[in-house]
């Protein structure tokens, strides 16, 4: 009886550090958040700033985009794998 408790114990730590590892993991998705945030926000400004310019710039903000978004899904993809494999 003591060792299924004892069993039972160590598989609730296990699956508690799960839950742990996975949210900070999550952790990435705020800082891909904040990256696009900067991203566009200095476009923005600088397509106002220079209209002519911002044309041959957006495909660099777009590479820009693209890199941080892949950050947070490696994170969110690191989640999953903690919870379910």
């Amino acid at each position: 009886m003591e060792m299924e408790i004892a069993t039972l114990a160590a598989n609730a730590d296990v699956q508690a550090a799960r839950y742990i590892g996975a949210g900070l993991a999550c952790t990435a998705l705020i800082g891909a958040g904040v990256g696009i945030g900067v991203i566009f926000g200095n476009y923005v400004s600088a397509a106002i700033r220079n209209p002519s310019a911002a044309g041959p710039v957006f495909g660099q903000a777009m590479l820009g985009f693209a890199l941080a978004e892949a950050t947070g899904l490696f994170g969110l993809v690191i989640a999953f794998i903690i919870l379910f494999v």
